[in-house]
């Protein structure tokens, strides 16, 4: 794709998201699908002064290894991924993929095997960016297979990722700083706050939030972006929830998930499709089976679910409740190898209480 509205993105990303500097150790991630963004970042980044390096391969490499590798190779882990995550100043992963199903009929026992194997540099990372010395940030480049996912052409995709970016405002990198100072307000209401109630179609789900941190996402780790978030008190999770979209993960999709939980923990769950696959990423380790993530999705240029994550999380009117990994910053204590991001729609008939005050009706904040 040749579009003037890739500069604007790459400018975006290195100025604002991942801040690049002179000298920054830089690397950058992606399919082969990525290149023409990969190329801007590249570029855009040397005339800044840093030191970037790509990091690219094809899908179909991780197809072969699940199905082709041992146990051992399976639970191996390269000194050098080591290495390059104890050095990088700055990370940024493109998602571009050529087939959003590719590992549907993989065994899910040896995703979990990898996933915890992985574990060690998972900590690194997590330990190196909540501290600030690694900055990093997950975006989208458009391609056909994920514009067949949301149901679109390959342009109105491209117009989708633009306008939910704000690529077309006047200043995007001010929109976002905008949306920093507006975020900000709800973030310092929700920090006072003991315990959350959640009402939707079946959906009664209570969490409690005292003495964690919320974080306002405006742009950073994530772009495009909007959604305040937090890390619950982990065993405090009681009640059940119905995720009202297909909830994607390791390329498959799973739908209609209902998770039930009694003292954080999940006693029971089910899906009409991708059951077995539930059970298993829920059985990967202790952590896996409690709450690590709560957020509220808080762009409204984004409307329609897409089978993404990336914008499905953030689409205003939502939230999101993660199982698996807390993120330190917030002060959560979860462990996990298994970070999933399941939405909950809450447009129609949602309400959220806090300290049994209704905080959110229908999508929107009414503090």
């Amino acid at each position: 794709m040749t579009d003037d509205r890739l500069k604007k993105l790459a400018k975006i990303l290195i100025n604002h998201s991942l801040r690049i500097k002179k000298d920054d150790f830089f690397m950058i991630s992606g399919g082969i699908k990525s290149a023409p963004l990969i190329k801007e970042v590249f570029e855009q980044s040397l005339e800044i002064g840093a030191n970037p390096f790509i990091r690219t391969g094809f899908e179909e490499l991780a197809e072969i290894f699940y199905k082709k590798a041992s146990e051992k190779q399976l639970k191996f882990i390269s000194p050098l991924s080591k290495l390059e995550i104890q050095k990088i100043d700055a990370k940024l992963a493109i998602i571009s993929p050529e087939n959003t199903r590719n590992m549907t009929n993989i065994d899910p026992k040896k995703q979990v095997i990898s996933s915890i194997a992985q574990q060690p540099i998972q900590d690194i990372f997590l330990k190196r960016a909540a501290s600030k010395e690694l900055r990093w940030c997950i975006t989208q480049y458009p391609t056909h297979a994920s514009a067949q996912d949301a149901e679109m052409s390959l342009s109105e995709y491209e117009d989708f990722i633009f306008n939910a970016a704000h690529i077309n405002s006047k200043n995007p990198i001010e929109y976002w700083k905008k949306t920093y100072k507006n975020q900000e307000k709800t973030k310092k209401l929700l920090e006072k706050k003991r315990k959350l109630q959640i009402f939707a179609k079946n959906t009664d789900l209570t969490i409690k939030v005292e003495n964690r941190k919320w974080i306002n996402c405006y742009g950073k780790e994530n772009f495009p972006d909007g959604e305040i978030f937090t890390g619950p008190i982990e065993n405090s999770a009681e009640g059940y929830i119905n995720y009202s979209f297909p909830a994607v993960h390791g390329s498959r999709l799973i739908d209609d998930i209902n998770l039930w939980f009694k003292k954080g923990k999940i006693v029971k769950s089910k899906a009409s499709t991708g059951e077995n696959f539930l059970k298993t990423m829920i059985k990967m380790d202790k952590g896996s089976q409690r709450i690590g993530e709560f957020a509220f999705g808080t762009n409204y240029g984004i409307k329609k679910y897409t089978k993404n994550t990336l914008f499905d999380e953030k689409i205003g009117g939502t939230i999101h409740v993660a199982i698996g990994l807390g993120f330190p910053e917030t002060g959560s204590k979860n462990k996990s190898s298994l970070h999933w991001d399941m939405v909950c729609n809450l447009r129609k008939n949602g309400e959220v209480y806090a300290d049994n005050e209704l905080i959110y009706k229908n999508g929107k904040f009414l503090i």
